[in-house]
């Protein structure tokens, strides 16, 4: 037996060291994180906690200062853990990657280096016509969080932003039940001797799954409608025999409508040639006191008493007797814990970024990733995206194989 101090001990503590060490040897990155422009956006894309696993693989990260105080974390704790803090937008524009949570405006994308690579949300509803352009004159690459796609062909960003929103909209409708919000005044769920309110869920994916989990939890009556037979099977065996599932059968709809307490929109629209909405006749014959929470603003609405709102329309109103909540991106509720989501996301995918050296190797090597560009060097490659705006997009391997 050798004694702790031999030499074969050391070298595996030599061994351990230079595993260390070559861990941080790779491309470094330079990762910008701005400020959002939007008063009542207040998720970032990467915690302190985050920043830290970063620049310990020797990337660089630039935090605008204050960023962080809508998650409630100072300069101090982004300075702590590695990151380089900047007074202006514009220096931060000047990092090669840019993360922010909303799409750009105009003036951030004046702000921003030719090429740059842009990653953020793909929501059409704040994306300007003028920002998209002007990304196109100046060659930028453009990744939407929300259309990456993990090893299994799902979307990660997109089922954790819809799981958090999922779960939020129960608080949201136990909130705005009680008299102390002007409500009915009654309890989200049941008790002996009292009928349990009735909440009807429209979509069975992620954000319906997890809003149908947490009312029936707290004793509610619960309804839910799709017209993906497979989506209905699985909420059913995962939630149980106690949950109504149906397809969107018009009858059987319009009844669940009459006598429902909380509605809750969770129809997932991403992109197609048809879109569909609960038509405004099914709203109008609501009970007086009723509550609407749509979760699909940020794509249009799944209501047609909501789906023409701008941005400047009001968020909740009433309308038929019934309240509508209508607030886009309700994660921003609970930001802190958003924005923990997405940078355990976000993390492993910056790392492999710097791991492979290019936007353009990722691209090559990873189809889930490849998923999520829009824009290749100036070129819209997503058609759904690009016909938004009126423009012609072309596969993104024509233009990988000339770049």
């Amino acid at each position: 037996m050798r004694k702790p101090g031999n030499k074969q001990t050391q070298e595996a503590y030599i061994t351990q060291e230079l595993l260390q060490e070559i861990s941080k040897i790779g491309n470094r990155l330079v990762i910008g994180i701005p400020c959002e422009q939007h008063e009542y956006e207040r998720r970032l894309a990467l915690t302190p906690e985050a920043v830290d696993i970063l620049t310990e693989c020797g990337h660089q990260v630039i935090v605008q200062n204050n960023a962080g105080l809508g998650i409630n974390y100072s300069d101090n704790h982004y300075a702590e853990a590695g990151a380089d803090i900047v007074a202006t937008a514009a220096e931060v524009y000047q990092a090669d990657l840019i993360l922010k949570i909303l799409p750009p405006t105009v003036e951030e994308v004046a702000l921003m280096k030719p090429r740059t690579t842009l990653f953020s949300l793909m929501q059409k509803r704040l994306f300007t016509q003028d920002a998209f352009e002007l990304m196109m004159s100046k060659r930028i690459n453009g990744v939407a969080y929300d259309l990456i796609a993990d090893e299994q062909q799902k979307r990660p960003v997109m089922s954790i932003i819809s799981e958090i929103e999922g779960i939020a909209s129960i608080t949201i409708a136990s909130e705005l039940l009680s008299n102390t919000q002007g409500g009915k005044g009654i309890l989200l769920g049941g008790i002996p001797g009292v009928s349990p309110t009735e909440v009807v869920i429209i979509g069975a994916g992620s954000a319906g799954t997890v809003a149908a989990r947490a009312a029936l939890s707290l004793g509610a009556c619960v309804k839910v409608f799709d017209n993906d037979i497979n989506q209905l099977r699985n909420i059913q065996q995962n939630l149980g025999v106690g949950l109504f599932t149906s397809t969107y059968h018009p009858n059987v709809l319009q009844n669940a409508f009459r006598s429902a307490d909380v509605v809750i929109g969770a129809m997932r629209h991403e992109g197609g040639p048809r879109r569909y909405l609960i038509a405004e006749g099914v709203i109008q014959h609501m009970k007086k006191g009723a509550l609407i929470i749509d979760l699909c603003m940020s794509q249009g609405g799944c209501f047609e008493t909501t789906c023409c709102l701008s941005p400047s329309d009001p968020t909740i109103f009433e309308q038929y007797g019934v309240l509508h909540y209508c607030k886009p991106c309700i994660s921003n509720r609970v930001a802190r814990t958003a924005s923990m989501a997405l940078s355990n996301i976000f993390v492993p995918l910056f790392v492999r970024l710097g791991d492979i050296g290019s936007i353009q190797s990722m691209i090559k090597t990873n189809h889930g990733f490849k998923a999520g560009v829009y824009m290749y060097s100036g070129k819209p490659v997503n058609e759904f995206i690009a016909s938004h705006f009126n423009v012609r997009s072309n596969n993104i391997d024509i233009y990988l194989a000339a770049f």
